[in-house]
């Protein structure tokens, strides 16, 4: 029995002379992988469909051992974030993180569309690379249930200070007058801590549109990638290419 579904195509591996293994992200099964027979031939109406950053719609039919993709059409495709080195580095970031943090067979059309408007706005504007990758993080991190405690600090309940730290180990937020120097914290300035409020409460379509200087940019995105690998307790191989990619240029 086949099924019809709209999914991203986050990797692909070659399999033997012409087929594809591919990790896909759905919008009702959440992570799956699937063979695409004949895929890699340049001629197969399933190649571009079927190739990574491809959004596409899948027909799925589960075979004895695995799930087949018998047809594919190709509705958008963010092959162009080759163009630039450091936008394919973190778009390979945020497929690695996708696969490591969304199990299988769970409903995930939030998630899906996430990534796609992060992708649109990775590929077809000049957003900086490093704030698209600040707000992934902490979306996904909400998405996948490890919402920020970022309202109030966790001793007083002060809602701001001109300086405020989050303990992104055990997730909360400590204003100046409650920190005690302990551990190391992310620093947050006013214009960070709103940033990242904004980011974690604001509706999905709005995610981008907010402004944040270069200085608080750097806080934001140092405190989200902590928060990040803390929750997951792993490591981005794609993280420290994509480092090493901005480090170069």
């Amino acid at each position: 029995m086949k099924t019809d579904m709209e999914a991203l195509i986050l990797t692909d591996q070659t399999v033997g002379d012409s087929d594809r293994l591919v990790t896909v992200l759905t919008r009702n099964k959440g992570i799956m992988r699937c063979f695409a027979r004949g895929a890699k031939n340049m001629k197969s109406v399933n190649f571009a469909p079927t190739q990574p950053l491809s959004y596409s719609h899948l027909s799925i039919y589960a075979g004895r051992s695995s799930y087949i993709i018998d047809e594919a059409r190709l509705i958008t495709s963010f092959y162009n974030v080759q163009l630039d080195l450091e936008r394919l580095a973190l778009s390979q970031y945020m497929s690695e993180l996708i696969i490591k943090t969304v199990p299988e067979n769970v409903y995930s059309s939030d998630v899906l569309d996430m990534m796609l408007n992060c992708l649109h706005v990775l590929v077809n504007t000049d957003r900086s690379p490093t704030l698209i990758k600040s707000v992934f993080e902490i979306r996904l991190a909400v998405l996948t249930g490890s919402m920020p405690d970022i309202i109030y600090c966790s001793g007083c309940g002060k809602y701001e200070s001109d300086t405020m730290f989050f303990d992104y180990i055990n997730n909360k937020l400590i204003c100046s007058d409650c920190f005690k120097g302990e551990g190391s914290p992310a620093v947050l300035s006013r214009g960070a801590m709103a940033a990242l409020r904004y980011v974690v409460l604001a509706e999905p379509k709005k995610i981008f549109s907010f402004n944040i200087s270069d200085t608080s940019l750097n806080q934001l995105a140092d405190c989200t990638e902590k928060y990040m690998l803390s929750i997951s307790d792993t490591k981005f191989h794609t993280l420290d290419y994509y480092k090493q990619i901005k480090a170069f240029l």
